[in-house]
Parts: C-alpha cells; structure tokens; sequence
C-alpha cells in the first residue's frame, strides 16, 4: 500500500498519509502549525462529534440531507464520540484563529470514516459525502467552535463537582474530627485568641463550597447556545427552524438542558461566558493555594515548626537528609494552580481579543478551559485522598503553643481594660511568668476570676468573657 494518497481542497492537492481518515486542510494544519506537539483535548474532540451528530439528525429531519447519507454521518460521528478515531485528531491547539483547522479536521474525519460505512474506500475519487457540503452542512466554525467549548465544559462540569464536592467533605469530616483541640489563633502570623483546629477547617471546608457553587453558576451560563449563527450570527445558508432544533437535539443527547443564547451575533463576538466560567474556577485556585500553604506552615518543623497538624507522609523528603518528609502534595497542589491560574490570564486576554463579529482567539480559549479542567481534576482528587484524609492533629503541640500565647490576655479585657491587658502581655513576653501569674501579682484580678476568664474553650465560642457569671 502506498505511504500517501492524494486529496484536495481549494487551494490545490496535497499528500496525506494512506490510512489517516483526515485530508487535505486538516494536512495543511499539520504542516502550517508545528508549535506544541500537543493535540486537542478529548472533550473538544467530543463536543465538535456531539454537534456533528446532531446537526446530521436535524438537517435530516428537516428535508436538508439525504437520510442515507445522514445515517452514515451520524454513525461515524457516534463512533468519536465513543472515542474511536482519536489518533486523527491532530491539529495543534495553537492553529489558525477561530477554530477553523480543528473543525475541518472533524469534518474531514467524519466524513471520510462515513463514506468508508457506505463503502467507499479513503482513496476513492466517488466519495459521496463530502466535509464542508454534507457534515458541515448549516455550520460554520464561527458557531462551531464556540458551542463545543460551551458543550466540552458542560461534560466535564460533573467531574470537577463531584471532586471538589470529596475535597469539601474531607476538610468537614476533619473539622469534626478536631473540634476538641484548642489552639493558638494567629493573625499577621503573630499571636492571636484561641481558635479550635476544627474551626480552621471548618472554614476550610466552607470556603471550597462556596468556589464549587461560584463554579456551577458560572457553568449553568455555558448552557446558553448560539449554533445556527453561522458565519456572523445572522443563520445564513441555515433552515429557520435549524437552531431552536439543535438546541432541543443536543439537549436530548447531552442529557442536560441546554438553551438558545437569545442573540446569535452576541454567541460569537462574546467570549464573556467563557471568561466567566474560567475566572470562577481561579477563585477556586486562589482559595485552594491559601488552604494548601497554611497546611504546610500548620505542619511545619516537626521539631523547629508549628507541628500542630501531621500530613502524611508519602514519599522521602530529600535525596541528601536522611528521614526529612515534606508536604508534596500541598506542594503539587500549588504547582498546580499557578499554572490554572495562568491557563486563566490567557483566557482572559484571548476574550478581550475578538473584533466585530467574531473572536478568532478560540482555539486557545477552549485549550486552556478544558486544560484547566483537566488539571484541577487530577490536583484534587490526589489531594484530597493522599494528603486530606490522612491528616492528624498533634494536640500536645497545640496546646503547649496556646499555653505560651500572652495574647490570652485578650479575654480579659471587660475587667482590667485593654492598656492593663497590654502591659500584662509585655510582661509575660519579657519575664516568661503567665498571664494569670502577672495579673495577680499586679493585684487586678483574684486568681479564681482568671481561672474562669481565661477558658480557653469558651473563648472559641465568642462573646463577652465573665457576662454569665454578671462579671
């Protein structure tokens, strides 16, 4: 068999491989794109076959598309979305602006594996579909491209929820788990009034639900579709009814809903929703870098840190210090969401970039979106089960820090007054003596009065110290 075969398109022949189910413009990509070896995401991949797929049905129904030649296109486009095919999916993410390399490449596959369902081998000159006439048929890469990315994150959405979903359970299951340990607060990382380890993580936890509902707000505005818009949003060369019944088909295969935009001219100048969706998934980046970093400064040391929190122990620390362990998974995690939050600048600079009726930075805004995706996905969930679930407390350590805080003095305020309270933690700081031994040699309160005001537990529980008691 021959290394190559001849296909066309308008600007003339080129060679493509034999067996490759791609031809000529996807060819051309290949060659005018050597940029990053990489090749599209599976969910762009998806979503293009998804739409594929349905605009075969529709234009079918429609009276638009022979029924044999739908038949043949719905089936080759089922078979990607199954995964089949996935090696002819070849143009670099960084491509010709708008998308078009990536959705000739799934014309040209679809269409040159459906001629092969109806018998017509890759080399044949009587192929009878055809990828822009019959499979791109009422598209145009301009509506295309930017319902896929809607589509490709709406079918991962579920994935990356359900992750931050376990995360969030693991952070409430150790709030539980460390409500008794009382420990030193700490503000400006100095001193601070006692909080509970189970507090800290509760507001851990809490804080990772509210970036998952931030997340699924901005991924119920993906839903909004502009396919029908064709070239500039005005539907040319599409039936009337084309659009109001893509949504509905592809709502039926997605088994989500899914609505029509409202403008289709808007659907292609704005990259806005997608900006949104990206900038809700940093928020969550920014929280989880926070919580990734104070789980390394609370597990610090063990002997020269804070060491109030063991994480588990996963691998050796260094290839020169025998027995050092380090937080890697924290460590990967921030890693990990400096690069999202990266994909995420992008994004934003490439949505800003459209001009009139349409934004050409597509290509680049579906990578970084699905790479995103992709990345937290995998960032979490290894995470949460190596690093979250493991951790433990270190009560002893806890409690000798709290027992050191001069800051106690804080809880006596409504009885000796804040400039008392501050020379009475300068003290202790400068002599070493405790707070309840300074204030009774200073004769401000009996030591039964600070045995009562100084409780710590009762202090993580807010309000005035000493009120019950009619102090």
């Amino acid at each position: 068999m021959a290394a190559y075969r001849i296909e066309k398109d308008s600007l003339g022949e080129m060679q493509v491989p034999a067996d490759a189910l791609y031809a000529a413009q996807t060819q051309r990509a290949v060659l005018n794109f050597p940029i990053s070896g990489q090749h599209p995401y599976p969910a762009f991949v998806w979503s293009m076959a998804m739409i594929k797929r349905a605009a075969a049905e529709v234009n079918c129904d429609l009276g638009l598309l022979d029924p044999k030649l739908a038949d043949a296109i719905i089936q080759a486009s089922q078979e990607v979305i199954d995964g089949q095919h996935r090696e002819f999916f070849v143009v670099d993410p960084f491509q010709a602006g708008a998308g078009t390399s990536h959705n000739m490449n799934t014309n040209e596959v679809i269409a040159n594996r459906a001629n092969q369902i109806l018998g017509f081998a890759l080399d044949s000159t009587k192929k009878p579909i055809n990828p822009n006439d019959h499979v791109n048929m009422a598209q145009s890469t301009n509506d295309t491209i930017p319902t896929a990315i809607r589509l490709g994150c709406l079918w991962r959405l579920p994935e990356l929820l359900t992750t931050i979903d376990a995360l969030a359970a693991a952070l409430d299951a150790k709030a539980e788990e460390f409500d008794g340990i009382v420990k030193s607060g700490r503000t400006h990382l100095q001193d601070a009034v006692p909080v509970r380890l189970g507090q800290e993580f509760g507001a851990y936890a809490r804080a990772v639900q509210y970036d998952r509902e931030r997340i699924a707000v901005a991924g119920d505005r993906l839903r909004r579709i502009g396919i029908g818009g064709t070239a500039t949003g005005s539907g040319l060369n599409a039936h009337p009814e084309y659009h109001p019944r893509m949504v509905t088909r592809l709502s039926d295969l997605l088994g989500q809903e899914l609505r029509s935009s409202g403008n289709l001219f808007e659907s292609m100048q704005s990259m806005a929703d997608a900006a949104d969706f990206s900038s809700s998934i940093r928020t969550l980046c920014v929280t989880l870098v926070r919580v990734a970093n104070d789980l390394r400064l609370l597990s610090s040391g063990p002997t020269t840190g804070l060491d109030e929190i063991r994480l588990p122990a996963i691998q050796p620390g260094s290839s020169i210090m025998p027995g050092k362990v380090n937080p890697v998974l924290a460590e990967m995690l921030n890693m990990a969401c400096f690069h999202i939050q990266g994909c995420d600048h992008c994004v934003t600079l490439a949505a800003q970039a459209g001009q009139l009726e349409l934004n050409v930075m597509m290509p680049i805004i579906a990578h970084n979106l699905f790479e995103m995706m992709h990345i937290l996905n995998g960032a979490l969930a290894a995470f949460t089960t190596k690093c979250v679930v493991g951790i433990v407390a270190n009560a002893d350590k806890a409690h000798g820090w709290l027992a050191r805080n001069p800051i106690l003095v804080t809880a006596l305020n409504s009885r000796i007054g804040y400039d008392n309270g501050a020379k009475v933690a300068k003290e202790s700081l400068a002599t070493g003596k405790t707070i309840k031994q300074v204030v009774i040699e200073k004769g401000l309160l009996k030591a039964e009065e600070i045995d009562e005001l100084l409780d710590t537990r009762i202090m993580t529980e807010g309000g005035i110290m000493g009120m019950a008691s009619g102090g």
